[in-house]
């Protein structure tokens, strides 16, 4: 764990944001620990509300909350949609997610897009083809 002087600890919020769901993942700055984990699935009990605005709020102000409770004062933010062959953009829950961060007392440092993007040639299909 990465751990300034008065500062506190320096954490990594890694929004994943599909149109079904969201993912909030407080870690370190190496990734190997983790602070706190939840997605919008775990704060609804409908389904079809997982990748909504409300549930992925509700669980990045709880994911903040466990965070600051165990020492994490600042996160840079990592926003990551479904990348490859399906939406380059994120879903609806990850501006919602990231002011909730905001609103939760964290103190943001950097935010990047790390949607996974292909280089060079993909095809769409699986391994029977695609069918017409």
């Amino acid at each position: 764990m990465e751990k300034t002087d008065k500062k506190g600890i320096i954490g990594v919020a890694h929004i994943f944001s599909s149109k079904n769901s969201t993912i909030v993942h407080i870690t370190d700055l190496t990734g190997t620990y983790t602070f706190a984990r939840y997605s919008s699935g775990m704060m609804t009990d409908k389904d079809r509300e997982g990748g909504k605005p409300y549930p992925a709020m509700l669980a990045a102000k709880k994911a903040a909350e466990e965070a600051i409770s165990k020492g994490v004062t600042y996160v840079h933010v990592r926003i990551r949609g479904p990348g490859g062959i399906k939406s380059k953009l994120p879903g609806m829950g990850a501006q919602a997610a990231l002011r909730a961060l905001i609103k939760a007392g964290l103190k943001i440092g950097m935010i990047e897009d790390v949607t996974p993007i292909p280089h060079g040639y993909m095809r769409r299909g699986s391994r029977r083809g695609r069918r017409v």
